[in-house]
């Protein structure tokens, strides 16, 4: 028989896990941000790859410094000023889909039949929406394009003529393709088909993306790449995949990845992490664990996120990882090796 002393302590366990549950839920951390104002906070990346110091140049170092540095302006100014995380992880990824230096927009990389496949997705933590496009040739800010996509239709994501043929919908104007070429992408193409084959994408993996929590307690993020140079036409990796390569949730974390797409993909990243934290492991534990899972499976790369209460994790495998993010005082923290 069951003691009286058991029962009462099996009753007070009971309790304490449902207050723990709804402590855990949107809709009551939701709730407990009304009517607060919180420290914002921003992390971004362009990429972890096999990134080289031996090769680095002191004028290309600084090149990169100065592009993380301009796009977190552009994400920072929007926050300080009360705006949304929304608002400010587009800004930064547009700010760096714009700069040929990184593997987005402007600078994205090459498939294996001679063109630009671009990838984008946005999530906001507050309501779960999300949107994404795959695969598009002619949208100068597929970021842009993804968040058209959450906001103005009832879909999550669109994929090649389909989500140009939205963008037009929505007065986008389209870019002629040859807006993409640079001729850095183009000789790197080459070199990647005269030492891997006509086609691989096995390496050169490249993305931008941000991460937010804004005044108001709101959680958000962006990711968006022109894939890994002479991929196969049509392939498509992590980035635009909602739970893989992007996941925002106001009850957890905000996440953006980097790395092997395939990989990534199989490890459900950005929901992993987020799934970690909602289990009691903190941000830095759970960022760490999955790219460990990550490694463990093949793959390499890395991954930035925050979380509710504005703790920052940015852990990668590789040698290095361009990213940024603000810390308690303003300043902004750039940095590219370990």
């Amino acid at each position: 028989m069951i003691s009286a002393r058991c029962i009462f302590g099996l009753l007070l366990f009971s309790a304490a896990a449902r207050l723990q549950g709804q402590d855990a839920s949107p809709v009551s951390a939701g709730t407990a941000m009304q009517g607060q104002t919180h420290q914002v906070m921003l992390a971004i990346h362009g990429g972890a790859g096999t990134i080289d110091r031996a090769k680095m140049t002191p004028e290309r170092e600084k090149e990169y410094r100065a592009g993380l540095e301009k796009a977190m302006k552009a994400g920072y100014d929007i926050l300080q000023r009360g705006g949304s995380s929304l608002d400010a992880v587009e800004a930064v990824v547009r700010t760096m889909e714009d700069d040929p230096n990184f593997n987005a927009g402007k600078g994205s990389v090459f498939t294996s039949a001679g063109v630009n496949e671009l990838d984008a997705s946005i999530m906001d933590g507050k309501t779960l929406k999300a949107g994404a496009v795959a695969a598009v040739q002619r949208i100068k800010n597929p970021i842009s394009l993804a968040r058209l996509v959450m906001e103005k239709s009832p879909h999550v994501m669109l994929d090649g003529a389909g989500a140009e043929a939205f963008a037009k919908e929505q007065g986008m104007e389209l870019v002629d393709p040859k807006y993409f070429f640079t001729q850095r992408r183009w000789d790197e193409l080459k070199k990647d088909q005269a030492e891997q084959g006509a086609t691989s994408g096995k390496h050169g993996h490249g993305t931008v993306g941000a991460v937010a929590l804004d005044s108001a307690g709101n959680l958000a993020a962006a990711t968006s790449t022109g894939g890994t140079s002479n991929k196969r036409p049509g392939r498509i990796g992590d980035s635009p995949i909602i739970g893989a390569g992007t996941y925002a949730n106001n009850a957890t974390c905000a996440v953006s990845g980097t790395g092997d797409g395939e990989y990534f993909i199989r490890a459900v990243v950005g929901h992993q992490v987020s799934a970690l934290v909602e289990r009691g492991m903190s941000l830095e534990d759970a960022s760490q664990a999955v790219i460990k899972q990550v490694e463990q499976l093949g793959g390499t790369g890395g991954l930035i996120a925050i979380d509710r209460n504005g703790h920052v994790a940015m852990p990668f495998n590789t040698q290095g990882m361009y990213r940024g993010r603000v810390d308690p005082t303003g300043k902004f923290i750039i940095d590219i090796y370990k």
